[in-house]
């Protein structure tokens, strides 16, 4: 078994080159190409390259064995490095969806892979039951860089949110132990998304995320994100536990709050002994250039919850809370048999370690601009785009129609990028470690794959 590698002009970006590797079949075989034994070729061929045979027999599989919850791209992924990852034909792609904001150091970072590597060899899983010096060292360093005095782990985004709402209401039972009723409600937003867990659920905004399941954990209240005097007005009410809010709304649309905003629900909550919660799980860590989004606004919350980034794309979430927060909790108020596992921690730790460093930071912040820029530059005489926004390296572009074409146009031009608000929203979240030099080929990519936007019209 063997592969070529040919170079073809990319039928939609035609000054953009294809990477593809054809497999020649030997005697009924069929293997994953792989870097080895590789023939260089260049074809200028305008061709559309579709999932090869590999590939169909697992996508074949996948429809037969899996429940049916996911609209996948019909791309099969084996391996990754960088910026870059590889299908099961060898093709390449440009990675600007970083796993849902997860692949903050790409694939195959080598500090990350050797934190896993030597954790895995020598313990990989104990429960809660015990402590473990990953935990608590991350812990630790949580504390060191944020507002935060204690750190409850978690599995997910999810179940960072639905640690934070049962955290939530024991504190507002811890302050009433005289038996008066305390507040059990809660404030989202409009376009947010909290997760998608039952009470996670009731939090998130999008009404068909929820309806096929309820009734729903009730008591909440969505407002219009932004609406500051909405918010107060409901938060003096006396019956609103905590305040549920994105810094930046990510599956949302890319929408960034506004300082006077987060102040007045910080001011309410502070008068009316509510709690303010921040959802950073996708904003959080790096993404913004600031270690976290909140940063930006030097408005700090009662509780905040992380997850997708922390552990280089090991499962996590994290709920930070501030003293007072945490001396409502008892031990048996909630729990995790694999929050927290040793394994997760110490890939957590490489991580958290990288990206804390203000140059890491700094960096992130430059790339962010100029990727800002340049895309407002070169898409900037597309009539479908409207709008180019966010901060450091979650990006958004909204266009006035769906951009699900324009989703599969990069996805066969060789760059992943992703849908957010209704659909109409490109989402841009690159690893942090992105070059300049892949930043300008996203847009190049993009720029060209805008006509199908036209084609639909």
């Amino acid at each position: 078994m063997s592969s070529i590698h040919l170079l073809f002009t990319n039928p939609i970006s035609p000054s953009t080159k294809l990477h593809r590797s054809v497999s020649i079949r030997y005697r009924g075989g069929l293997t994953i190409p792989s870097g080895s034994g590789r023939v260089t070729a260049c074809a200028d061929v305008d061709v559309r390259v579709g999932p090869g045979l590999l590939s169909q027999k697992v996508i074949e599989d996948d429809k037969r064995v899996m429940v049916g919850t996911y609209a996948r791209a019909p791309v099969v992924f084996v391996s990754g490095k960088g910026c870059k990852l590889y299908d099961a034909e060898g093709r390449e792609y440009l990675d600007m969806t970083s796993g849902i904001a997860v692949n903050a150091l790409g694939h195959g970072d080598p500090d990350w892979v050797q934190a896993v590597t030597e954790q895995a060899c020598r313990l990989t899983h104990v429960s809660n039951l015990f402590h473990t010096i990953p935990q608590v060292e991350l812990a630790k360093r949580l504390i060191a860089r944020s507002f935060a005095d204690r750190v409850f782990f978690t599995n997910s985004g999810t179940e960072a949110n639905e640690a934070a709402i049962k955290f939530a209401r024991k504190f507002q039972r811890f302050l009433r132990p005289d038996g008066q009723k305390p507040p059990t409600e809660f404030i989202s937003f409009s376009n947010c998304f909290h997760g998608r867990t039952m009470g996670a659920l009731a939090l998130t905004s999008k009404e068909h995320y929820r309806s096929p399941f309820e009734p729903v954990m009730p008591g909440v209240t969505f407002l219009e994100f932004g609406d500051a005097h909405a918010a107060t007005e409901l938060i003096n009410s006396g019956n609103i536990a905590a305040v549920f809010v994105e810094p930046i709304q990510g599956e949302g649309g890319i929408y960034s709050a506004k300082k006077e905003f987060l102040q007045s629900l910080r001011t309410a909550c502070d008068d009316a002994g509510s709690l303010l919660v921040y959802d950073e799980v996708q904003c959080g860590l790096g993404r913004t250039g600031y270690l976290w989004a909140h940063e930006a606004y030097g408005i700090f919350p009662d509780i905040m919850t992380l997850a997708k980034p922390l552990a280089g794309g090991l499962p996590i979430g994290t709920v930070l809370v501030s003293e007072r927060v945490a001396a409502a909790i008892d031990s048996g108020d909630h729990g995790s048999t694999f929050a927290g596992g040793p394994l997760v921690c110490n890939a957590a730790i490489a991580v958290l370690d990288k990206i804390s460093k203000s140059s890491f930071l700094a960096d992130v912040s430059e790339k962010g601009l100029y990727f800002k820029q340049l895309l407002m530059q070169t898409l900037r005489g597309n009539s479908h785009v409207k709008e180019v926004r966010g901060l450091g390296l979650i990006i958004g572009i909204e266009l006035d129609v769906s951009a699900s074409p324009f989703v599969d146009a990069c996805r066969h031009s060789g760059l992943l990028v992703l849908t957010a608000g209704k659909g109409n929203v490109v989402r841009l979240v690159p690893p942090l470690v992105v070059s300049k030099q892949e930043l300008n080929l996203a847009a190049e990519i993009m720029l060209n794959c805008l006509r199908v936007l036209d084609d639909g019209n």
